[in-house]
């Protein structure tokens, strides 16, 4: 087909759709699709029926609907809306509200001696796995519930554990094809309106053809859309939300979409599991700080190998080096080239393990490595130092446990391996302030995404590297800019505590 053809039937599509003026152009447009349904009902022949087949719940309306209105004389909508035993029906003649229902699962009715006012009636047929198990924030201590793809089901998960009257949902519909369905919520009296405003004007303000995820919205609202760091924070846990809500925050839940934003955030909470809270605090302080050290030491081992053994093998101990040396005896590559095979390889594997089905993946991933790491040290492509460093920088990002900061981990590493060939250890240190300096400038909502690291909040420090017991956390988090700062009265807790003994 030529380009002028394709562009004669675009202009026809576009006519067709300005030329819907009245109900009869509406259905003449819905007709071209073959699962499209229209027909009269009874012998009386005084009802006809429109409806989407893929959308409708056939069986439901066979029994509640035809049987009843098979032999009917209705000369009436408000008689016939009556009659029916459903709810959330209505009757209107605005073609954008019929238009927009029959596309949802709607079924619409019209009287033939009628042709303003339609009745519409809900028959949807949903399709929707039922709700299981966390798959990426796993937790064995805890709730076991996650997300799913229905935006009700999600928003129930969440009522069930806020149980307020306050906690308010706006619903905002994106997309201009999609038509998704964006419901932001907050608690009312906690969360303050200015990031509740902000939220819905970013949202509102979205010009786009589809919404098919939450991490389409996650991109087009945050403060920096260029920055690899993720300024909302994307979450399978109702647990997870509802803690949230309490604090002042602001979950934004998408239909078809199995992960809720919540924002604003920082930094450091994207190394919090929300597991540490199921345990007592010194564990949870003790694991927060191996998370983070494992991903310090993920990003910078192998830029550490680069530099010392390009510029800075001096300040290796006499015995170790006699180690490096002897396992790179053989190696015809520089050490750059050496980290990036390595590291290219790991990648590879990640990509192929996460792409195949989950059996597969799993051998691919473990059967792999050991195979491809065996063969190219004995090889003489790599050294089998490195190759121990590289398998745990890898299993050290695998510690994070939201899954969009393991990925910017995994690309922060080669920036830091190019400049530590250039400068060696000068040129990692360069490299952190380039980060630091990203990172001091990144904000979320406005509000600072280091806090409280820089600027230093005492307050929030209590639930940052270290989590403190829960009856030192007496006010909300200062990022929030809650509405209400207190989350417990610590001297009443003192004085019930002295009345027991």
């Amino acid at each position: 087909m030529t380009r002028k053809k394709i562009s004669h039937k675009r202009n026809q599509h576009k006519h067709s759709k300005k030329d819907v003026n009245n109900f009869g152009d509406l259905i003449h447009l819905m007709k071209a699709s073959d699962d499209f349904k229209h027909f009269t009902l009874g012998n009386v022949n005084n009802i006809e029926v429109f409806y989407y087949q893929s959308l409708i719940n056939l069986d439901k309306i066979e029994v509640t609907l035809f049987g009843k209105l098979e032999d009917a004389k209705i000369d009436n909508l408000d008689v016939l809306e009556n009659l029916l035993p459903f709810s959330e029906t209505e009757i209107t003649s605005d073609l954008t509200i019929i238009e927009e229902k029959i596309l949802t699962g709607y079924m619409a009715l019209k009287l033939t001696n009628n042709s303003q006012n339609i009745l519409l009636i809900p028959a949807k047929f949903e399709v929707d796995r039922q709700v299981a198990m966390p798959e990426i924030e796993f937790s064995v201590i805890g709730p076991k519930l996650a997300f799913i793809e229905d935006i009700n089901t999600n928003i129930n998960l969440i009522r069930k554990r806020v149980k307020l009257p306050q906690l308010h949902i706006k619903n905002i519909e994106v997309g201009k094809i999609t038509k998704t369905n964006v419901a932001i919520t907050y608690i009312d009296g906690i969360a303050n309106q200015d990031n509740v405003d902000t939220i819905i004007q970013r949202i509102s303000a979205i010009e786009y053809d589809q919404i098919m995820d939450s991490s389409f919205i996650s991109q087009m609202i945050s403060d920096n859309s260029q920055s690899p760091f993720p300024q909302l924070m994307d979450t399978e846990r109702p647990d997870r939300v509802s803690s949230a809500l309490v604090e002042g925050k602001i979950a934004i839940v998408v239909d078809g979409s199995p992960h809720v934003l919540i924002a604003p955030t920082t930094l450091v909470e994207f190394f919090a599991s929300y597991e540490d809270y199921f345990l007592t605090w010194p564990l949870a302080s003790a694991f927060r700080i191996i998370r983070i050290c494992a991903v310090i030491f993920s990003v910078l081992i192998t830029p550490m190998y680069v530099a010392v053994l390009t510029y800075h093998y001096h300040i290796v101990p006499g015995d170790l080096l006699g180690t490096l040396v002897s396992s790179r005896k053989d190696i015809p590559f520089p050490p750059i080239l050496e980290v990036l095979i390595l590291e290219l390889t790991i990648e590879l594997l990640r990509e192929a393990g996460a792409r195949l089905p989950t059996k597969i993946g799993q051998t691919i991933g473990i059967v792999g490595g050991i195979v491809i790491g065996t063969a190219a040290v004995e090889a003489g492509l790599t050294s089998n130092v490195l190759l121990i460093l590289i398998a745990l920088a890898a299993l050290a990002s695998f510690t994070t446990p939201i899954y969009r900061i393991g990925n910017t981990i995994r690309l922060l590493r080669f920036p830091f391996i190019i400049f530590a060939q250039m400068w060696g250890l000068v040129g990692i240190t360069i490299a952190a302030m380039f980060l630091i300096t990203h990172l001091l400038r990144l904000t979320s909502l406005g509000r600072p995404f280091l806090e409280p690291l820089y600027p230093p909040r005492w307050r929030d420090l209590k639930d940052a590297v270290i989590r403190f017991p829960f009856n030192l956390q007496g006010s909300r988090p200062v990022i929030t800019t809650a509405t209400d700062k207190h989350r417990i009265n610590t001297n009443r807790t003192r004085l019930k505590r002295g009345k027991r003994k």
